[in-house]
């Protein structure tokens, strides 16, 4: 399954849906289409936590009952203490009021406690698994995955899950009971009233929702001129855009495409603010319209009738709680859709069936004992996006503790074989085998603990010298550290730091060139002591001064370990045991460097080749 959504948190239709007029995502409804999502799935996540959440829906509904307690002790003031100068009646009803109140406010703690406690562990386990499952997926998987999407996924939309928990299931369940209750109390308090109230509500809903649309609208054009707005200041005014602009003498131009760009924002701004305003004014109207009505029905003699002083302020402030939780309900349509589509999402992730998976029954193979003998029988590869094989009908034998060369034109295969062999990858048809078990048979422990991989393309973690070292191997002291490093010719600039081996590398390894941080990935590796040692160009970042002396190093490490090495300069793998050249996909030749160089073929070409690109550049060097 391929991932192909944004990389972008997709948080809009979850916000917009606590407030006025929310309106449906289409991009919810593609991702749904996508990848639906059943509801017994999700109510599956919260199974084990249904004492708890049971437990929370209790306090939401005697939260709610509460609240609407304090109406009725107010008319009762109004009504009867405060007429009567009943003091016992008045400090009892204001003890209640305050009493309830405080009741309400432990119960919205424990209540957030409780919720967000629910929130937190669902989110931990389902940030664990997508987590776990990602990294049983193949380096394809990271290729065809825009970059961001799975940071995407691990943080913005699982974390959103506590917005679902927290907001949207308890706003659900508070504003159902809130509706609800209240609705029963303005009944009970005067009918008369109620029957007004359901009459004025639904218009006065309809012009709030339909004025919210036209802000957000408004809102959604402003922030597209903005995203623009900001693309041409990353664009023009960065160390490349600058050089750019200067070179094309195009800086009038994007001051002048600027310009407009700013202007058509000035106008938007002044729409949002205007629209804002406006749903200010209609929600502001609303709530003087409503309890205008009221006060004329209480006080008018025909319907005035039943109607005292308390009756009328305890429905008052009813009336003031039930506009809100009814726009609440109105919208749960978008909100369960949003919500849905982030489940979709991170189901998505955790339904990727990998690519490479670990095998059911692992052969019976200790690592220890491992003696590194590599074949691949009649392997061919074939990437999923189709286009040509990148290997064919490969045969090849690397016996225990040889050195296998392979050499070749770039978008030969060269480390697509590689790739295979430390089963990065696997074989479309064919099999790699190590030791002779099939490399699908082994886990991917057993895998690593036998065949380490040192590419050009090196990585190294924000952290110290010493930690990005032991990476590979955490059980390592600080002389098998240093012993490793030396091996890579990197001890002397790792002393020559301020830190020594506690420096901190930066990000991306910044604090150090590529041909330095080639020989960091090659001592993290060695630290390992692989059987097998694939070197996919290590060392094509290094100066020949210190390629050579890290390949006498290598050789010297070599010595009883299975060495496969894809050669960046031919000079270096000389004195391979075999050198394989690939064509295409294809092994063309093979043999030793004396045995090829004999029979003038693909391989002593190559070697012509790069003699007299070295020339070139040893003559241009002197000039």
């Amino acid at each position: 399954m391929e991932a192909t959504f944004d990389s972008a948190p997709r948080t809009g239709g979850r916000h917009d849906a606590r407030r006025g007029g929310a309106r449906l995502d289409p991009k919810d409804k593609t991702q749904l289409a996508a990848h639906p999502v059943s509801a017994a799935r999700v109510l599956a996540l919260f199974r084990p936590h249904r004492v708890t959440l049971l437990t929370v829906l209790a306090i939401i509904v005697t939260s709610s009952v509460l609240g609407l307690a304090t109406p009725f002790l107010a008319k009762a003031l109004v009504d009867d203490a405060i007429p009567h100068q009943d003091v016992q009646l008045l400090l009892i009803l204001v003890s209640a009021m305050v009493g309830v109140a405080a009741v309400n406010a432990v119960l919205g703690v424990v209540q957030t406690w409780m919720s967000t406690t629910v929130g937190q562990e669902i989110m931990h386990r389902l940030r664990t698994d997508v987590f776990t499952n990602l990294q049983r997926q193949s380096l394809s998987f990271f290729t065809r995955t825009r970059g961001g999407e799975v940071q995407s996924r691990l943080t913005h939309d699982i974390s959103g899950l506590q917005g679902v928990v927290t907001s949207t299931a308890t706003s659900l369940a508070g504003n159902i009971a809130t509706v609800v209750g209240t609705l029963i109390a303005m009944v009970a308090l005067s009918w008369q009233l109620a029957l007004l109230s359901l009459i004025v509500i639904p218009p006065a809903v309809l012009i709030s929702r339909s004025v919210a649309r036209l802000r957000r609208d408004a809102t959604d054009k402003r922030q597209k001129a903005l995203a623009g707005l900001h693309g041409q200041v990353e664009e023009s005014l960065s160390v490349s855009g600058a050089r750019l602009s200067k070179t094309l003498g195009a800086g009038p131009a994007l001051a002048d495409r600027f310009f407009r760009t700013s202007d058509g924002l000035l106008a938007l701004e002044v729409a949002v603010q205007i629209a804002g305003r406006w749903r200010t004014a209609t929600m502001s109207i609303i709530f003087a319209v409503i309890p205008a009505l009221i006060y004329l029905i209480a006080g008018l003699p025909v319907t005035s009738e039943g109607i005292t002083i308390g009756t009328l302020v305890a429905f008052i402030a009813l009336q003031a709680g039930i506009f809100r939780p009814v726009m609440g309900l109105l919208n749960i349509g978008v909100q369960v859709t949003a919500s849905m589509a982030l489940f979709s999402r991170i189901f998505e992730y955790l339904d990727l069936t990998a690519e490479v998976p670990e095998p059911a029954e692992p052969a019976d193979f200790d690592p220890t004992y491992a003696e590194g003998e590599v074949s691949l029988d009649k392997v061919t590869f074939r990437h999923t996006d189709g286009g040509r094989d990148a290997l064919r009908d490969v045969d090849l034998t690397v016996p225990a503790g040889t050195h296998l060369a392979i050499v070749g034109a770039t978008g030969s295969g060269k480390s697509t074989l590689a790739a295979l062999i430390s089963r990065l990858y696997d074989p479309t048809e064919g099999v790699v085998r190590l030791d002779g078990i099939d490399l699908r048979e082994l886990t991917s422990q057993q895998r690593a603990d036998v065949v380490g991989v040192v590419s050009q393309e090196t990585y190294l973690l924000h952290d110290s010298v010493r930690e990005n070292l032991r990476f590979a191997r955490p059980e390592a002291t600080d002389e098998q550290i240093e012993t490793a490093a030396r091996a890579a010719q990197v001890h002397d600039v790792i002393m020559a730091l301020p830190q020594g081996y506690d420096t901190v590398v930066g990000a991306r390894g910044h604090r150090f060139s590529g041909g330095e941080q080639q020989r960091l990935a090659l001592a993290r590796t060695l630290l390992r002591n692989p059987r097998v040692l694939i070197l996919d160009e290590a060392t094509s970042a290094l100066d020949t001064r210190t390629e050579l002396a890290v390949q006498r190093a290598l050789d010297e490490l070599g010595e009883g370990r299975t060495v496969i090495t894809i050669a960046h300069r031919l000079s270096t793998v000389r004195h391979a045991d075999q050198i394989v050249v690939l064509d295409r996909g294809e092994i063309q030749e093979r043999g030793s460097h004396d045995q090829l160089m004999a029979a003038g073929g693909a391989y002593a070409a190559l070697v012509r080749a790069s003699e007299r690109a070295d020339e070139e550049l040893l003559e241009a060097a002197l000039v």
